[in-house]
């Protein structure tokens, strides 16, 4: 999350009295925020080749390392994911809060241990710095796409993964990372708001992070925090694009989640014809 005006939001609602806010931030803060889950979703994907029916991608996203994050939040996730054996895993970005130097080592350390039968791959948030929080990722084990795609061969089948910068919003800039793909495409993109582009671009499947569900979640209200976004959590399509959006392990601004636990997610791609 980016805006000064969410920050405001959250903050506001968890330090003032909405309702039973004290109560709430209090359960949110000491409970809910570390109540991770695993989310398990089947996912229909235009022009995926039947072979690929099945395959399992495992999703972790906005970790968010900190002073309110330890590792041992990073660890129960790492180990929460790795018990479902995922076929392929991918991470969404802002592994830490504000480029926190600190914790850019001691991060990527915590998911070493992530492994999958046709890789790791990682892109990177606005929270992560250009350098040294690829660099950390790489030499334990995650391939970093920048701008960039990978051609995966599964089953005998090809699919191209291609990674954007948070940064990178341009459809002609998103469209020259996977042109010439020889496979269906599936993007990671920090942001929802790329499905816009990738609906434009054809891509059958977007995934996302960056909202962490909207964090705090009011009853009546919704996410208010993440109401700008397209998507906020789970599942949507647009037009032949399919997106899922994580909310995320971590949290940003304040420790606090309300209504909206933590989770890593577990994606079975099908095959979808849509119109």
């Amino acid at each position: 999350m980016t805006s000064v005006t969410r920050r405001a939001l959250l903050k506001a609602l968890v330090g003032t009295g909405v309702g039973a806010a004290t109560g709430a931030a209090a359960y949110g803060h000491l409970y809910a925020r570390h109540q991770l889950m695993v989310t398990r979703q089947t996912i229909g994907v235009s022009g995926l080749p039947p072979s690929l029916g099945g395959l399992r991608i495992g999703l972790m996203t906005d970790i968010h390392r900190s002073q309110w994050v330890s590792h041992d939040d990073v660890r129960h996730g790492v180990s929460t994911l790795m018990a479902e054996r995922p076929d392929l895993i991918v991470l969404g970005g802002d592994y830490v809060t504000w480029g926190d130097r600190q914790y850019v080592v001691p991060c990527a350390e915590g998911l070493a241990p992530l492994s999958a039968p046709h890789g790791v791959f990682a892109i990177l948030g606005n929270h992560d710095d250009d350098t040294r929080m690829p660099a950390a990722l790489l030499k334990n084990g995650v391939q970093v796409l920048k701008d960039a795609r990978t051609h995966l061969t599964i089953n005998g089948e090809g699919v191209e993964l291609a990674g954007i910068r948070y940064w990178t919003r341009r459809p002609a800039d998103i469209g020259a990372v996977v042109r010439g793909a020889a496979g269906p495409v599936i993007l990671l993109a920090h942001d929802p708001r790329r499905l816009t582009e990738a609906a434009a671009l054809n891509i059958p499947l977007v995934l996302s992070g960056h909202t962490h569900g909207g964090q705090v979640v009011l009853p009546g209200l919704g996410a208010i925090a993440a109401q700008k976004f397209p998507v906020i959590a789970g599942v949507a399509n647009r037009e032949r694009t399919a997106i899922f959006v994580s909310r995320g392990v971590g949290t940003v601004y304040v420790p606090v989640r309300i209504n909206c636990p933590p989770e890593v997610a577990v994606l079975t791609l099908q095959p979808e014809s849509r119109s």
